[in-house]
């Protein structure tokens, strides 16, 4: 299907509910702070995963998914389709009502 992100794009399975793509750079300091708030956010909520991407290594994937800064953050739903993006470093409350809209 046209506009689904797989796995095997991404290197990880999908989470059953949702899934949180981060597309990080090395010395990007806003990426660490999104990184931890995905991690501490994913902890308690056994449906969502978060794979964090380097964009600098996988610069296929940042063109053909039109990443255009990091940190990105892609919202997938089960299937694998982006049902919301975050560009910069998403508030907590942000990410939280986006998978709260996945049910």
């Amino acid at each position: 299907m046209a506009g689904t992100i797989t796995a095997e794009m991404i290197g990880g399975a999908l989470g059953s509910r949702a899934t949180l793509v981060q597309f990080s750079s090395a010395f990007c300091t806003p990426c660490r702070a999104t990184r931890a708030l995905l991690e501490n956010v994913v902890e308690t909520l056994r449906d969502v995963v978060h794979i964090d991407i380097d964009a600098e290594e996988n610069l296929e994937l940042v063109r053909e998914l039109k990443i255009l800064s990091t940190p990105t953050t892609l919202i997938l739903d089960s299937l694998g389709h982006e049902v919301g993006r975050a560009v910069g470093a998403p508030k907590r409350e942000q990410v939280l009502n986006a998978l709260d809209a996945i049910r």
